[in-house]
């Protein structure tokens, strides 16, 4: 019933920037939290960034003052503005999203992903 859909990935050089965005579609009543994740090569999904319905942002310490977290609540939509990018940015980006959706004539809870979308950055 509902599905995050990711854009803006790409290859970039060391020190360039990628603007993330991740639409949530479908028969959704709220979203609560949202937030991006990324898994490098041969590593473990990790946090990068979370994002309250209220706007407060969170960063994993590694991207502190180089990415940015928003949220356009009227279009269901999390970005991620990506600056001074370095190799080890280099990842599968996956945005998350605490979504309460109609079904049947209730309101469920789940949290969702999207499919991904590849960051490589250039030394």
């Amino acid at each position: 019933q509902v599905q995050l859909v990711e854009s803006g990935g790409g290859l970039v050089q060391t020190g360039g920037s990628l603007r993330l965005s991740c639409a949530a579609s479908g028969s959704i009543f709220s979203i609560n939290a949202m937030g991006w994740y990324r898994q490098a090569p041969g590593k473990q999904r990790e946090l990068v960034a979370t994002i309250t319905s209220g706007g407060s942002p969170n960063y994993v310490d590694s991207v502190k003052g180089r990415f940015t977290i928003s949220r356009d609540n009227a279009k269901n939509t999390v970005y991620l503005q990506m600056n001074n990018l370095k190799p080890e940015d280099t990842a599968v980006y996956y945005c998350n999203a605490d979504i309460q959706y109609y079904s049947g004539g209730y309101v469920y809870s789940k949290t969702y992903w999207g499919q991904g979308t590849q960051v490589t950055v250039s030394s």
